[in-house]
């Protein structure tokens, strides 16, 4: 098993270098990004596709150093890949041959159907897609669509429409031209797409949901898993294709993709229309990440276990939480769960509850001091793949007031709108309470009875030591009665 792999993805406007860590066997992280912006295909779609010199030398260039990077994390595998841009061009093999001779990197060329494969493999395992949707890729030189369903690929397609394309088309001819062009392109795709929930791949996508953010004020600093519904931002992405330079730049757009985000909002507004979209999520991730997958998970048909979170998995690797005190957290999160789900009315946060047992642990191991706070901003850093921005809040939320007997109303007045009602909270921050007091002795075994008698709920304990430790510092719950029976052990 290579611990290190790097993913070197080629495209149109930029060449990326990632290097994955794998924690465990299924458990990995990031631990080094690189980007340059080669524009690899400057100059070329005027010229039938021919790679220019100048881009030529700007990528080996790039590529040289990102070699000297994989040689010093010791990397032992790499997979480099290239897209439209080197897939359109009738000198690639110049090109491939240099750096092969040069650097000693192979770069194999896929076509559309794999580069859109990968960004849907990678959307499919690292995003929470609850129903059928269509990943929609906008790269620089073509646009990748992968319809995915029960967490699985079941087709895709691939259209030359690009940012960089498009840009070096109709940069000098008036919008409309551009327009059916697209349209032209996007006649082509076959029904079987249809998906009115869309997730955004790419570059242009990833910046317009940064300024959306930036306008809406929202609450978390994450693009991945961003959310929104089309209806409410089409009068503001309909703006955006008529401001000049300086106006995209202050709202929020970086001086760097200035120049090409318009063709690529342009691409993404009319496909969000021909396929009658209504939600729109944000993916940070895509074909390296999808490389990487596809790789590491060869012998699992590129998809995950069911029920299995890579970001649970890489904070419990990183943290080492205690397999036995996390196993007994999680057993007593669900006897509380199932003695108080009709009561509490939170049947549809049991998967939530379970997700909280397990990490409840975490902040201790940044630091005992301080350690809620601790857990509350690790989840908000790292749990991120496979989970909803609303489930990422109120699970660190809910950490962060683990140790005390209620939840202070003033987190609303920073994440209110990604948070559920009070009294769900509340609910479900009893249960995570409970979860600590009743294991504050690391025992093995289950110690106690749960019953829930009259609108009460009945704990007997079984062990003279927890009682006397459950006693000493359990406090009265707002929205929960709570009676603490002792009983003498083995009687």
């Amino acid at each position: 098993m290579a611990k290190f792999t790097a993913v070197i993805d080629f495209g149109s406007n930029s060449v990326r270098l990632a290097i994955f860590e794998r924690t465990s066997r299924f458990g990995f992280r990031i631990i080094h990004e690189s980007k340059s912006r080669v524009r690899i295909g400057e100059g070329a779609y005027l010229e039938s596709g021919v790679l220019q010199n100048e881009p030529m030398n700007r990528a080996t260039l790039a590529l040289s150093g990102f070699n000297s990077i994989i040689k010093s994390f010791k990397v032992r595998k790499t997979l480099a890949i290239a897209t439209s841009a080197l897939r359109d061009a009738p000198n690639r093999n110049i090109f491939l041959n240099r750096i092969r001779k040069e650097l000693g990197i192979n770069i194999k060329v896929i076509d559309g159907k794999t580069e859109a494969l990968l960004g849907g493999i990678a959307c499919a395992n690292l995003l929470k897609l609850e129903q059928k949707a269509l990943t929609v890729d906008i790269g620089g030189g073509s646009t990748e669509f992968a319809l995915i369903e029960n967490r699985k690929v079941i087709t895709t397609y691939s259209l030359n429409l690009g940012t960089v394309r498009l840009k070096e088309l109709f940069e000098n001819s008036n919008l409309s031209e551009a327009q059916s062009y697209i349209n032209k392109e996007l006649a082509k795709l076959p029904s079987i797409l249809f998906s009115n929930l869309l997730v955004g791949i790419g570059g242009t996508i990833r910046a317009l949901s940064k300024v959306i953010q930036k306008k809406e004020k929202y609450p978390l600093k994450r693009i991945h898993g961003f959310e929104y519904l089309y209806q409410t931002q089409k009068d503001f992405i309909d703006e955006v294709l008529k401001m000049n330079r300086e106006d995209l730049l202050k709202i929020g757009f970086k001086p760097e993709r200035v120049d090409v985000i318009r063709w690529g909002i342009l691409i993404f507004h009319q496909i969000i229309n021909m396929f009658q979209a209504q939600t729109i999520i944000t993916s940070g991730v895509g074909i390296r990440e999808g490389l990487f997958l596809k790789d590491n998970l060869r012998n699992m048909q590129s998809r995950y276990p069911d029920n299995f979170n890579p970001s649970i998995r890489n904070i419990l690797d990183d943290f080492e939480v205690s397999e036995i005190t996390r196993k007994m957290q999680f057993r007593v999160a669900n006897m509380l769960f199932e003695t108080l789900e009709n009561h509490l009315q939170i049947s549809q946060y049991k998967n939530t509850i379970q997700n909280i047992s397990k990490l409840i642990e975490v902040g201790i191991k940044v630091h005992f001091y301080g350690n809620a706070k601790n857990g509350f901003q690790t989840i908000l850093d790292r749990f991120i793949y496979g989970i909803s921005h609303e489930d990422s809040v109120l699970i660190a939320t809910v950490i962060r007031f683990s140790g005390k007997n209620t939840i202070s109303e003033k987190i609303y007045e920073e994440f209110g709108s990604l948070l559920p009602t009070l009294q769900n909270l509340k609910a479900i921050h009893s249960i995570i309470y409970l979860t600590k007091i009743l294991t504050l002795n690391y025992s093995k075994t289950i110690d106690f009875k749960l019953e829930f008698l009259e609108n009460k709920l009945i704990i007997q304990i079984f062990d003279e030591t927890l009682f006397y430790m459950i006693n000493e510092q359990i406090e009265l719950l707002e929205n929960l009665e709570v009676e603490i029976i002792n009983s003498n052990y083995g009687n």
